[in-house]
């Protein structure tokens, strides 16, 4: 008789693809879980072609003051403070599994809080913008809304450092040189992640983005929060506002309380890193 091959599965790292149009990510579930994440790991999960490939990675584990704690990762082994989309996403799976409509969630932005809206929508409060030179953070001293640049682009800080543009029209830019350009200018210490934008009417924004440590993404989080504010802080609309991305559209409210991010999330698949992969790093 011809023996079966052993099916019993062996112990490898379980993870999730998901996205938020397009603004892919790898997340992983530490809770209960003893392997660290490091810069290694990340950088190999991060390449497309013999990892698994994403824009960002998020780490859950669990929260002490709220439901859960992550962390963000980009693709080429540095850190993240903030990530929109994955936090959205992460949510989303989070109300799902638990049958609550609103739960907080820790990250280095701060405590956050997400609800689910309906129609497969997910609302976040990014928490409130950042400004000031010191704080997004810029070299010196300038004006925030008028950068010593070319261009004149507007800083913000939403947890990680944004550049915003505003254009005639973003889809004419090139957005692969100037992204690069730009997301290591002496006046960003920390880089920053840079957006091209154009009005398309009082209440609809259409932007590009490049983003710090990744490239070219199809959507940004926490880079429409800073279109929208910059938008809003110049007067161009008003502060809720509807952005078309390459990857779809989201909407951005910036209230009294923070500036909320609300749209759709995606499961794509559940997958599981074999110990041979984990062990070559």
């Amino acid at each position: 008789m011809r023996q079966m091959p052993d099916e019993t599965p062996y112990p490898g790292l379980p993870f999730l693809k998901m996205h938020g149009l397009g603004n892919d990510f790898v997340v992983i579930d530490a809770r209960g879980v003893a392997r660290a994440m490091t810069p290694a790991l990340a950088r190999a999960l991060g390449d497309r072609h013999r990892g698994v490939g994403f824009d960002q990675l998020a780490v859950i584990e669990t929260g002490t003051d709220s439901d859960v704690e992550l962390t963000f990762w980009n693709a080429d082994g540095s850190t993240a403070g903030a990530c929109g989309n994955a936090t959205r996403c992460i949510a989303r799976r989070e109300m799902e599994l638990t049958g609550k409509h609103r739960i907080t969630l820790r990250t280095e932005r701060g405590l956050l809080e997400a609800i689910d809206v309906g129609d497969g929508l997910t609302s976040v409060n990014m928490g409130e913008p950042v400004m000031g030179w010191r704080d997004i953070p810029l070299k010196g001293a300038c004006d925030t809304l008028n950068l010593p640049i070319d261009g004149t682009p507007v800083a913000t800080g939403m947890g990680n450092p944004h550049c915003t543009f505003f254009v005639e029209d973003a889809d004419a830019i090139d957005l692969e040189t100037l992204g690069a350009k730009y997301e290591r200018h002496p006046l960003f210490p920390q880089r920053t992640n840079v957006q091209f934008a154009h009005v398309v009417g009082p209440d609809h924004l259409r932007m590009r983005v490049w983003e710090r440590g990744v490239g070219v993404t199809l959507a940004s989080g926490s880079s429409s929060c800073a279109v929208a504010v910059s938008a809003a802080r110049r007067g161009l609309t008003g502060r809720k506002v509807r952005l078309t991305l390459d990857g779809g559209e989201i909407s951005v409210d910036w209230r009294s309380d923070g500036v909320w991010m609300t749209g759709p999330t995606a499961h794509v698949f559940s997958g599981e890193l074999t110990p041979a992969f984990l062990d070559a790093l």
